[in-house]
């Protein structure tokens, strides 16, 4: 899952080193939080959160656990 958080954002920043993904996993849920350069934040949030939304909706729709709630944290 964190290859492809990676592989959806990489294109959309200027920094593309700056990308950290990290997993935090609990009993009903796994989080991700996405990390990227303070200047591309924007890209990643889009106008009215629609990139965001949209990068979750995907996220969300691959995930391979049926139990575990996947959430996606963007920082």
């Amino acid at each position: 899952m964190k290859a492809l958080i990676e592989s959806i954002v990489t294109p959309l920043v200027d920094f593309p080193e700056d990308i950290v993904v990290t997993e935090t996993e609990e009993e009903t849920k796994i989080i991700y939080h996405l990390t990227v350069n303070q200047d591309d934040v924007g890209k990643i949030i889009g106008k009215n959160g629609r990139i965001a939304k949209a990068i979750r909706t995907v996220v969300y729709a691959a995930k391979t656990d049926a139990n575990k709630r996947i959430y996606l944290d963007i920082m």
